[in-house]
């Protein structure tokens, strides 16, 4: 693991992307949604649930679609048909099956009933389209795009790594460090800078802030990476332990994108006409990373 040196200084800085090394976000929508499905006459309870799954999923497409269509105002209207058409083909990953069980209908029969936590994936031919399209990469009107670079590509033993994030619109974020040994620990929020939440079309550089805290170069050399998870809602929580001026991470690496895509739903009021209602909107999810090189 790279040696955490105490070191207390300010920097919040508007600096030149000097060396990108990312690759695009990978980006999403995680959204909750209910699903049903009765028996009736030609199916089984587990054909019946199958149903119920599937309709959930459809109907987590459906919200996102809507959201994304009434929230994204692209300019150049061949990039909003591509992020259109993107999350038109979308698949879903079910994150959380929240609620699920089975109720009587007097016309129906038996139905089962479930509501789940789910991640919307665009199709990536789409999105890769508008991440390579320079005039959208910080328009806050397009999905959330969070980028993570670093101020070399290679780092010899004793220098100092600087991390540099920017979104393209305001977003809450967790920052990892991974070392060439595959140990971890999350770099942002630590514990002096505990807030996570970012403006957009701003360069933060990691340490800096209330970070007290550097990345100096140590054993073991190679390939390392920071990784971000960025959310327009907080992300959820994985297993940490104070280390220093940092927290190790405890949740088993393959765990901590699944955790975090565990976002807290907002809900918002919405005006039907008659009454107001109360829903939740699909949160905007984009993960990124920055490999460097280490050397003796």
């Amino acid at each position: 693991m790279k040696r955490i040196f105490v070191l207390l200084f300010f920097s919040l800085l508007l600096v030149p992307m000097l060396c990108v090394g990312t690759s695009h976000a990978a980006q999403s929508n995680i959204t909750e949604a209910e699903g049903t499905a009765c028996m009736g006459e030609d199916k089984t309870k587990k054909q019946t649930a199958e149903a119920a799954f599937a309709d959930a999923k459809r109907r987590a497409v459906e919200y996102t679609l809507t959201y994304v269509k009434s929230e994204t105002q692209v300019k150049n209207f061949q990039l909003e048909k591509d992020l259109i058409e993107a999350y038109g083909n979308a698949s879903v990953r079910i994150i959380e099956e929240m609620e699920k069980k089975w109720y009587r209908d007097e016309s129906m029969g038996d139905c089962f009933k479930i509501k789940i936590k789910a991640e919307v994936i665009p199709d990536e031919k789409g999105m890769d389209r508008i991440a390579n399209d320079r005039q959208t990469a910080d328009d806050p009107s397009a999905p959330l795009n969070v980028r993570v670079w670093t101020d070399k590509k290679e780092y010899n033993n004793g220098e100092n790594i600087k991390v540099y994030l920017k979104g393209n619109k305001p977003f809450y974020a967790r920052v990892i460090y991974k070392d060439a040994g595959g140990s971890m620990v999350q770099i942002l929020p630590n514990l002096h800078r505990i807030n996570n939440y970012f403006n957009g079309a701003v360069i933060y550089e990691i340490p800096g802030g209330e970070d007290k805290f550097e990345l100096e170069v140590s054993p073991p050399f190679g390939n390392e990476s920071i990784i971000v998870f960025g959310s327009s809602s907080q992300l959820g929580d994985v297993d940490l332990t104070p280390a220093g001026e940092l927290y190790e991470i405890n949740t088993k690496s393959e765990d901590i994108g699944i955790k975090s895509r565990g976002v807290k739903i907002k809900g918002v009021e919405k005006d039907s006409g008659q009454k107001s209602e109360f829903e939740k909107k699909p949160a905007e999810f984009s993960e990124t990373n920055a490999v460097v090189k280490t050397i003796k």
